[in-house]
């Protein structure tokens, strides 16, 4: 059995527990429909935070590498103009 199949079958199992553990609960229905709407909601907004907080990382490491590449790409076109007038004179020399 693969990993993200026994993972998922206990995110989904911990999360049908917690919700028969609320729906047992002695309370009124709509207390209880109000829990589990905040409770959703407070993982959706973690959910969103962290996904939000992986984002502004992954897009900080492509400017990063783009800033890289940029700066790799001016010193090879330097390289090759310092080539090319070496050419040049050396030609023009013989």
């Amino acid at each position: 059995m693969s990993t993200s199949k026994v993972l998922l079958g206990v995110v989904v199992g911990l999360a049908a527990g917690a919700m028969a553990g609320i729906l047992m609960a002695p309370e009124k229905g709509s207390e209880t429909r109000k829990k589990i709407s905040n409770k959703g909601q407070g993982y959706v907004d973690d959910l969103k935070g962290k996904f939000n907080d992986f984002l502004d990382g992954f897009m900080s490491h492509v400017e990063t590498v783009k800033d890289d590449a940029n700066d790799m790409a001016d010193r090879a076109k330097s390289k090759i103009g310092e080539t090319v007038k070496k050419v040049g004179n050396y030609t023009h020399n013989t």
